[in-house]
């Protein structure tokens, strides 16, 4: 233990930093607080999680040493999966380090058996800031472990924003100028649909187009393999693959509804089984579900759940039925942004099937009703879009409406059947850039 302790703590020391393009995610606040916690990064796998404790690292090199700031990745092959190997890291680099560890940088910690009572006896004992990172729910707020509890706080990492993917793409911009510019705007239009078509992995966004759906395919395998079956154990993987094919060609699923495509197809899982492998699913970051809004739970329960996937690269690597919808593309990224910006989220069904995309709720009160339309221009369509926000504003009693749209901004006022609603117009570009909206 001690001697692969010493040659990954001696190999840190030497080890050539790469090029970080600075994300939103800022970590330097959290070195601001005065009461030390344990930062939790966590999130689907490749979304740049590491990357963002390289950049915090070379921010901290200037003015600490590499004895004082070390960066662990558990992911290492050489590293054994026993308690014992941690135990022994902090000894170990007391022993051949001049310095004492200030900070201490952890990628995929959780792979580790008591990871969560070491971290808890080093966050006790030693004066040192740690930052943790991990690709799985065992990391979340949920399922932290009860001895962390009260000492640690959770980021979640999203792949790129748009504002962060026109910066991948060293694309400048001026907001309050770019609808009017006859040279920024198509840019940035370009930019978009790239964005809405491969999505906002990283390394993927840095590809070469003919290899993205090919990466996004091979990540898509480690989540199943991995992140899904190696962690739960699953035997029947093949259900398994069948069951999120099925998610990723739905815009919603209830549980007997999935069981009985799943039985139709010769796929032998139980009802219960579905609903453990859809939690398991969630549990990766893959997807999330939006419930209808209800104040009665049992409603909550019962109706069917809207399904989201946390990249859209993956619709259109995967997905047999919406592979360049761009409606379904539209919606989903809508989707991330909101959960990125940690909105608390719904869907709204009337009795006659008219619904309001997403309920943008805070506490108990309902602040934002959004419809989210590729194309607007149709007007069945359009009129179909302000008749659900309209009967969902009187329901809701909520003024706040917006349509989000490819091509029209503004504002107009809009009646049916007596009720009166100003509705607000934005194009999708306009709402990812500007959070004020």
């Amino acid at each position: 233990m001690d001697d692969i302790a010493r040659t990954i703590l001696a190999e840190w020391k030497t080890k050539s930093m790469p090029l970080v393009i600075p994300r939103e995610i800022d970590l330097q606040d959290y070195l601001n607080m005065k009461v030390n916690k344990i930062i939790v990064l966590n999130g689907f796998r490749r979304v740049g999680k590491t990357y963002i404790l390289y950049g915090l690292a070379n921010n901290l090199f200037k003015s600490n040493s590499r004895e004082e700031v070390v960066h662990i990745n558990f992911e290492d092959e050489r590293i054994p999966i026993k308690t014992e190997f941690l135990s022994s890291i902090l000894p170990t680099a007391d022993e051949i380090f001049n310095k004492k560890i200030k900070y201490l940088l952890l990628d995929e910690l959780h792979n580790i058996p008591n990871w969560g009572k070491w971290l808890r006896r080093t966050y006790d004992n030693r004066d040192i800031r740690i930052f943790v990172s991990g690709s799985s729910s065992r990391m979340s707020e949920e399922e932290i472990p009860t001895e962390l509890r009260g000492r640690f706080l959770e980021v979640r990492v999203f792949p790129l924003s748009f504002k962060e993917f026109l910066e991948f793409k060293n694309i400048a911009f001026d907001l309050k100028t770019l609808e009017y510019s006859e040279v920024e705007r198509p840019i940035i239009l370009k930019a978009l649909t790239e964005y809405l078509t491969y999505g906002g992995l990283p390394e993927v966004v840095l590809e070469n187009e003919n290899k993205k759906l090919e990466l996004a395919q091979s990540y898509y395998a480690t989540v199943i393999k991995r992140d899904i079956s190696e962690r739960y154990k699953i035997k029947n993987e093949e259900s398994l693959k069948t069951l999120l094919k099925f998610l990723l060609d739905s815009k919603e699923y209830s549980i007997s509804k999935t069981y009985n495509n799943l039985k139709s197809l010769k796929q032998e899982v139980g009802k219960s089984t579905v609903q453990k492998y859809i939690s398991y699913i969630e549990s990766s970051y893959f997807s999330f579900s939006l419930p209808i809004f209800s104040y009665k739970i049992k409603n909550q329960i019962q109706y069917p759940k809207k399904i989201y996937f946390i990249d859209n690269v993956f619709i259109n690597a995967i997905s047999t039925k919406f592979m360049n919808n761009f409606g379904r593309l539209y919606e989903n990224l809508v989707a991330i942004e909101l959960k990125r910006r940690r909105k608390d989220s719904y869907y709204w069904k009337s009795f006659e099937k008219e619904e309001v995309d997403f309920v943008v709720k805070e506490d108990i009160k309902v602040r934002q009703l959004i419809q989210v339309c590729y194309d607007i221009n149709e007007q069945d369509t359009k009129k179909r879009e302000i008749k659900a926000l309209l009967k969902a504003s009187k329901d809701l009693k909520c003024d706040n409406l917006l349509i989000i749209n490819k091509d029209y901004s503004g504002e107009e006022d809009s009646e049916w059947f007596g009720i009166k609603r100003k509705i607000k117009f934005v194009q999708l570009w306009k709402w990812l850039l500007d959070e004020n909206i």
